[in-house]
């Protein structure tokens, strides 16, 4: 009976600890800038604050503009990585390294010195590598709809879908992903042609959720690669543990460190200004503002997980003793 009344009680400081956070950030002074360098996303109203915390038995708590659209970016890369470790496993590792770059997300170059070998799978360059393994099914158009069924299916939601004028202006703009492909295909390490690889790549980073979708969609890790509600399998424990690690280590490019200090949970930003935050065993959750900081990363959405962090002892350095979700 008292664990009954202590997981009510918790309950109701979560609730109360999402809606102080979501009032907190609206009120926040300084909100960064959004990423001015793709279009549609230049335009997003930055005075926008969304988060959704969904807890391992299924309770879903929400603030702000939670069932707001907002456009993945590189948060799309912890799928993307999720469906190439099914398809070749502990191979992606020859193509692919696990240390943090310590560059910019889309930093050229260490390419050079480490002939075309990406650092990690969550800067652009080790994204367009795993968006090659992908391509296996074929045509991008495919290869994309796979990935999109694979979200849809994680988050249980069907309207999941791309932002078709994220999408081309992506594509209209990335010169420097184009540049990155390139070099890559150079040293031998895309298989397929650039042009496909990156069809592929800008796509699924156009793909649209909000919060609440992510959240979702998140489940799968916090739970040991469990989905917690039907029991499938999503991958294996061990495998849900390195993609966690690798979001913590390397989720957030140059800046993953200080996220890291800071939060103490895995995390996986987009220039979006979304981001996917996993307290193992105990919530999945997503934040999303679009203005972001000098490293890319959504300025608020960051102080929010802070501050989430603190008040519930989630972060995965904290005490061991932390209320359970």
């Amino acid at each position: 009976m008292t664990d009954v009344v202590e997981r009510l009680n918790f309950m109701h400081d979560l609730a109360a600890i999402v809606a102080d956070i979501a009032e907190e950030m609206q009120a926040a002074p300084d909100r960064g800038k959004p990423a001015d360098y793709i279009p549609p996303l230049a335009r997003v109203d930055v005075a926008q604050f969304g988060m959704a915390v969904v807890t391992v038995d299924g309770r879903v708590f929400t603030a702000g503009s939670a069932d707001e659209l907002f456009s993945l970016q590189s948060i799309s890369k912890v799928f993307a990585l999720t469906l190439a470790l099914g398809k070749v496993g502990s191979q992606l590792w020859d193509r692919v390294g696990r240390e943090p770059s310590g560059s910019a997300f889309n930093s050229i170059v260490q390419l050079e010195s480490e002939r075309g070998i990406p650092r990690n799978p969550f800067i652009n360059a080790g994204a367009i590598v795993v968006a090659d393994v992908n391509l296996t099914r074929g045509a991008p158009r495919e290869s994309l709809a796979e990935l999109i069924s694979f979200v849809r299916h994680l988050a249980d939601d069907d309207t999941i879908a791309v932002d078709v004028e994220v999408a081309k202006s992506e594509s209209e703009t990335g010169f420097r992903n184009v540049a990155l492909a390139n070099y890559m295909k150079s040293f031998g390490n895309l298989h397929h042609t650039p042009e496909d690889v990156l069809a592929l790549y800008f796509g699924q980073c156009a793909v649209a959720m909000n919060c609440r979708q992510l959240a979702m969609a998140g489940r799968y890790l916090m739970a040991a690669g469990l989905n917690p509600t039907s029991g499938h399998r999503i991958v294996p424990e061990t495998r849900a543990r390195r993609i966690n690690a690798l979001m913590l280590t390397c989720g957030h490019y140059d800046a993953s460190g200080d996220f890291a200090f800071r939060v103490g949970l895995p995390g996986k930003s987009g220039v979006g200004g979304g981001i996917l935050a996993v307290a193992p065993g105990r919530a999945s959750i997503a934040v999303w503002s679009p203005g972001l900081n000098a490293q890319g990363n959504s300025q608020l959405g960051t102080l929010a997980l802070e501050r989430l962090a603190t008040r519930t002892g989630w972060s995965v350095f904290d005490r061991a003793d932390a209320p359970p979700a």
